[in-house]
């Protein structure tokens, strides 16, 4: 249901090659959010760091909402770095999971498995 790896980097660091590698892999970010921060200006600190990347590949995503456009709600992808327990995590909920638990559409099921090796592939570069 969900990745997660693990990596030696700081979390500013690995957020930055995973950055990097989303775009070398044709996708793009939507958003960034550093829940960190956003949590400590709401008056509710925590202590780890937390920061969620919303990805997207267009055409990909076009293809899902042309088979099913109620999938909207699964759309963007989302990518988390964070630090627990001392070390930096790399981690997504799988594509592939979602989407079969939202649709028993067999071609979304492929889309999603492809979007997810190709995740999995910025993931492993970034760590």
């Amino acid at each position: 249901m969900k990745t997660i790896l693990t990596t030696e980097k700081s979390v500013d660091q690995a957020a930055s090659d995973f950055e990097e590698a989303v775009f070398r892999n044709g996708f793009g970010i939507l958003h960034t959010y550093d829940l960190k921060q956003t949590l400590e200006g709401k008056g509710f600190p925590i202590e780890d760091e937390v920061r969620i990347f919303e990805i997207c590949n267009p055409a990909r995503a076009s293809e899902v909402l042309e088979r099913d456009l109620d999938m909207n709600m699964a759309l963007p992808c989302r990518v988390s770095v964070y630090s627990k327990d001392g070390k930096t995590c790399i981690g997504m909920i799988n594509p592939s999971d979602i989407l079969s638990v939202l649709s028993d559409d067999t071609q979304l099921g492929v889309i999603a498995s492809d979007v997810e090796k190709t995740i999995r592939i910025m993931m492993e570069e970034a760590v």
